[in-house]
């Protein structure tokens, strides 16, 4: 029987892998004020002590417009807002400073009961926004520079560094700033690997966006993933739609900072739903996510599979043949096709393969598919699939088959038919069991 200690080995290995890669790399974490006052807070300022012991740098960005807007209320003030920014007065400028740093100081205070050392800075020189439009935005302002030395010591100590959502002119004049920006220009000029914008209703949904088909989404019908390309597509699907589903408006910046982070250098950006507890480890140190990932185009590739690769294959087939999902497959089979089969490689792991065998009767037989089940809900089964059929069309061929038991459902959707055993070439169909009863399905490319 399958050993499920298999699995378990296999997330241990996913972490260690994981901490290796990203040992002494700086990730910004911006933690929305949503979050700050949610009871998921205090398991979320432990894990991100847990990480900071795993060797990562880690400066913290909080967002403040909830507590702004409750001190506000509460010394009767009004404000307005155009186009999503606070019009910052002159008479309210004293109290969201004062906002700001009470959020800050309760990150860091949380951070100190479990030992950390952090410092709140001023670090952020910031402009005024001026006038646009005819419209003064006051004391609300821009980021300007950033003293990244001061900021970079700081990390080296093995501090963690907390940014209020407050900068400064060189005259010490005060300006309220964006903080999901904030944490996307800290992200890029300290060149980091990670920016996680950790928010509550951060989970993008087919029943809340405007979904371009050419985008994967998961069983939950969660998008998992996106490049630059396919953010694009989505904020342009969405971005004219009039909604009242909270939220949105801030996930449509959040998506066009995180593209624009990863434009400017930031490998990879995460907007990940802070209600669940966990989500934070689970996407740094493990392929299995929880939110939505944007990337530059070199994370996850498929490529054709090496005998380096065999062993690595062989497990990731184990569970399948366990369940007879997949025939068994020797070392000895697979190094003598090896040019037959392709692997998606992620961060250093094999998380998937496929096969393509051909026959002179210009049928190509799809095989061997198999994707780890930590990576199941990001749409690299279909791409496998496609990679193949564009490969049997480039060489010809008229049709792909495939032979399955249990997965006629998952084929069918992506355009294959039924079809006969005796379709099947005469090489292949000798081998065809009666006893297995694999099913027949068929797309036709020509």
């Amino acid at each position: 029987m399958y050993d499920k200690t298999y699995d378990k080995a296999e997330r241990i290995r996913d972490v260690l892998r994981y901490i290796k890669k990203f040992k002494n790399s700086v990730i910004v974490i911006h933690l929305d004020d949503s979050v700050i006052d949610s009871p998921s807070f205090s398991s979320h300022i432990k894990d991100i002590c847990y990480i900071h012991d795993s060797g990562l740098n880690i400066a913290i960005v909080p967002g403040a417009k909830k507590r702004i807007d409750d001190i506000l209320s509460n010394s009767d003030l009004t404000w307005q807002t155009e186009n999503g920014i606070r019009i910052t007065t002159e008479t309210a400028i004293p109290l969201v400073k004062m906002a700001a740093f009470d959020v800050a100081n309760r990150i860091m205070t949380s951070l100190a009961g479990q030992g950390k050392t952090a410092v709140i800075g001023n670090w952020v020189r910031a402009r005024g926004k001026g006038i646009l439009n005819g419209i003064d935005y006051q004391f609300t302002g821009e980021i300007d520079k950033l003293q990244t030395e001061s900021i970079s010591a700081i990390l080296e100590k093995g501090f963690i560094p907390i940014f209020p959502c407050i900068g400064w002119n060189t005259l010490g004049k005060p300006y309220n700033i964006s903080s999901i920006t904030l944490a996307s220009e800290i992200a890029i000029l300290l060149r980091a690997e990670k920016l996680f914008y950790l928010t509550n209703e951060g989970t993008i949904t087919n029943t809340s966006f405007n979904i371009p088909d050419t985008i994967s989404l998961s069983e939950e019908n969660t998008i998992p993933a996106l490049n630059l390309e396919e953010t694009q597509e989505l904020i342009d699907n969405n971005t004219s739609e009039i909604t009242s589903i909270p939220n949105k408006e801030q996930i449509l910046s959040l998506l066009k900072l995180g593209k624009h982070s990863c434009e400017s250098g930031v490998s990879r950006v995460h907007i990940l739903d802070g209600t669940l507890d966990g989500t934070l480890p689970c996407e740094i140190f493990s392929d299995i996510g929880s939110g939505t990932m944007i990337y530059k185009n070199n994370y996850g590739s498929i490529r054709s599979m090496n005998r380096d690769d065999v062993p690595l294959v062989l497990n990731l087939m184990r569970p399948f043949i366990e369940k007879e999902i997949l025939l068994p497959r020797s070392e000895e089979m697979l190094i003598a096709q090896v040019n037959d089969y392709i692997v998606y490689e992620m961060d250093g792991g094999i998380k998937a393969c496929a096969s393509l065998h051909l026959y002179e009767s210009k049928q190509g037989e799809i095989a061997a598919v198999a994707v780890d089940q930590s990576c199941a809900h990001m749409g690299i089964g279909p791409k496998m699939i496609t990679y193949l059929i564009n490969k049997a069309t480039k060489e010809n061929q008229d049709s792909v088959f495939v032979l399955t038991t249990q997965t006629a459902d998952w084929f069918e959707q992506q355009g294959f038919k039924q079809d006969t055993v005796d379709s099947l070439p005469n090489e292949r169909k000798q081998y065809w069991s009666k006893k297995r009863g694999s099913a027949v399905l068929r797309l036709q490319l020509q």
